[in-house]
């Protein structure tokens, strides 16, 4: 990747971590939505735009070209061996959570039943796992990319899964933020292909405002999980009466 290709990609992600979006940089540059997506797509930023831009995340260039080596040298997962630490610990676990979707020190002080000391240990093995860097005064910095995923088939999917079969069904749905969908039909390997690309997108989109949510406070935001499944599948009651 070419550096001017690195420094508008690591200008894209700083925004979203600042919870900024395309509109925001347009009403800051009094340009439109459009040609503030164009000057993204094409690259085609001055240094005039380029400093704008940061001045908008009270950023300098400089601090922008020091946060793109940062993000270079990132993680984008763990390794095994960290998420496996990390199962083994549901507190350190839900601290690990916290952190990863930007909750400050205090928030999770305020949401959760640790004592300052026992947050402050925490973060501490957070830190030497390598996830995060614990600062003066419990700020916290974390040292993932913003494009973070666990492990596919890793530890922590694997918890995931186990709990999403037991827990998160384990509901009517029938609340205003609440959604199950359900639907059964015969499909080709060409209709699978499409509905899959599409249901990737919609992760996407779920992680885009994630991203763009951020500018809110925490007490403005929700834990939502969005889980999109979809395989060849028969009920057993059903299956039972196959010709095998």
């Amino acid at each position: 990747m070419s550096q001017i290709n690195e420094i508008i990609a690591t200008l894209k992600k700083t925004l979203k971590a600042h919870g900024l979006t395309y509109s925001d940089v347009a009403a800051h540059l009094n340009l439109s939505e459009a040609s503030v997506k164009r000057l993204f797509a094409s690259k085609q930023f001055s240094l005039d735009r380029l400093e704008s831009v940061c001045q908008l995340m009270n950023m300098e260039i400089v601090d922008l070209i020091s946060q793109m080596k940062q993000l270079k040298q990132a993680p984008e997962a763990l390794t095994t061996e960290q998420e496996t630490k990390l199962v083994s610990d549901i507190k350190l676990l839900l601290v690990a959570i916290c952190v990863l979707n930007h909750w400050r020190f205090q928030n999770i002080l305020e949401e959760y039943k640790y004592s300052e000391a026992e947050l402050i240990q925490l973060l501490a093995k957070l830190d030497k796992l390598g996830i995060i860097e614990l600062l003066p005064k419990n700020k916290i910095k974390l040292l993932v990319d913003s494009n973070f995923s666990w492990l596919e088939n890793g530890p922590i999917k694997q918890f995931f899964l186990k709990h999403v079969k037991s827990d998160f069904f384990n509901d009517q749905f029938d609340k205003p933020n609440e959604l199950l969908l359900s639907v059964n039909g015969m499909l080709s390997q060409g209709s699978i292909s499409i509905l899959q690309k599409k249901l990737s997108q919609i992760a996407n989109e779920f992680t885009t405002l994630h991203h763009e949510d951020l500018k809110y406070p925490l007490a403005k935001r929700e834990g939502t999980c969005l889980v999109i499944a979809m395989r060849p599948w028969e009920l057993e009651v059903f299956h039972a009466y196959r010709r095998i």
